[in-house]
């Protein structure tokens, strides 16, 4: 199912290499996760592939929540024999990742895909198609780090696929929008681009909107096994079960993961204000700096939706996204948060200059 090779065609770069050499890691190699499977992974690395399992440290520092492994980490690893389970020792900082509010009542984050360069946002063109839905997995995508690239499928399913189109342009200002059908393999050119060795991919999406055919198509064969939506209503059963990476032909890695009814955001933001830029200039222009947009005289965000250029169901999505964020900032800890993403930040600064070093070093040579 998956092709093993070195450490450079699962992902590896001059930017891990740096942090890498930067550590004291005694026996442990590096590796990339790239399947799980409850609590076992399957890792590959210059010594092929693996199963593993989480290291007791691991697994108390860790506890299930986000610094557990997920597909796309990379992972300081202890092989044993052949023929046995490696053991996971610590996992490296990412470069990105993409995360939810877990399902359910529980207020932690889960991640769902790590070192990620473009994710794939899957939309469908036919009873499903939702913008708003869109506007979510953006704001969470632009807080990850990652690339986001809005993919409409099932275009040979839709009459009016100009217009939705048009539509989902004018939701996500500066997102490349790729319109493609994974039934009959019209549009998969326009993902060329994103399809080079080494850059990591994501397929996100609720069920049924194509992720697996797409997954398919990309691949040459069928790997993942896809089922019919309901004629009903578009919408479509669990088929994908677990998060797996493939090796795409050209050289370029695909995680394609399961359908996600429900994604709540996770502090994110900077991402919803990326998505509801055009919405906060507007906000610039109100007369009264705390306006509410709920009638105020001046409101210039008033003045757009008498006009007939702003959605107000846009501005009601913003509103809900707003309203969770607030919510997730009164249930968890502020002060912890933002350490936490001051690290993440310093890490990355660290990682990024050791890596225009090394590139300028190079290129002396």
């Amino acid at each position: 199912m998956f092709i093993t090779g070195s450490l450079a065609a699962w992902g590896w770069n001059s930017y891990f290499e740096a942090f890498w050499q930067g550590g004291e890691w005694k026996n442990a190699v590096p590796a990339r996760v790239i399947a799980q499977q409850r609590k076992f992974w399957r890792i590959a690395g210059d010594f092929g592939e693996s199963w593993a399992e989480a290291s007791g440290k691991l697994r108390l520092a860790a506890d299930d929540g986000a610094d557990w492994p997920a597909v796309g980490d990379w992972v300081a690893t202890e092989l044993h024999g052949e023929g046995t389970t490696a053991v996971i020792q610590e996992v490296l900082p990412r470069r990105s990742r993409f995360a939810r509010k877990s399902p359910g009542k529980k207020i932690e984050e889960q991640v769902i895909a790590a070192n990620v360069d473009t994710a794939l946002l899957v939309s469908a063109l036919d009873g499903d198609f939702n913008p708003r839905r869109v506007e979510r997995y953006l704001a969470q995508c632009w807080e990850s780090g990652a690339k986001p690239v809005i993919v409409l499928n099932k275009a040979d399913a839709c009459e009016d696929a100009r217009a939705k189109t048009a539509e989902m342009e004018g939701v996500a200002v500066g997102t490349t929008v790729c319109v493609l059908s994974a039934r009959t393999g019209d549009g998969f050119g326009e993902l060329e681009e994103f399809l080079t060795p080494g850059q990591t991919l994501v397929l996100l999406g609720s069920s049924g909107v194509g992720k697996s055919t797409i997954a398919n198509r990309l691949l040459g064969h069928a790997v993942q096994e896809v089922q019919p939506v309901r004629e009903s209503d578009s919408r479509g059963r669990h088929t994908t079960t677990a998060r797996e990476m493939f090796t795409l032909p050209g050289g370029a890695l695909l995680m394609d993961t399961p359908g996600l009814r429900e994604m709540q955001l996770w502090d994110a933001e900077d991402g919803v204000a990326q998505v509801f830029a055009d919405i906060d200039a507007l906000a610039g222009k109100c007369r009264f700096g705390d306006c509410r947009h709920e009638g105020e005289p001046g409101c210039a965000v008033q003045a757009a939706l008498d006009a007939g250029t702003l959605d107000p169901a846009r501005l009601e999505n913003r509103r809900k996204l707003m309203r969770e964020q607030e919510f997730l900032r009164r249930k968890v800890d502020p002060e912890a948060r933002h350490e936490q993403k001051e690290q993440w930040k310093q890490i990355h600064r660290a990682q990024r200059q050791k890596y225009q070093q090394r590139q300028k070093e190079g290129g002396k040579q």
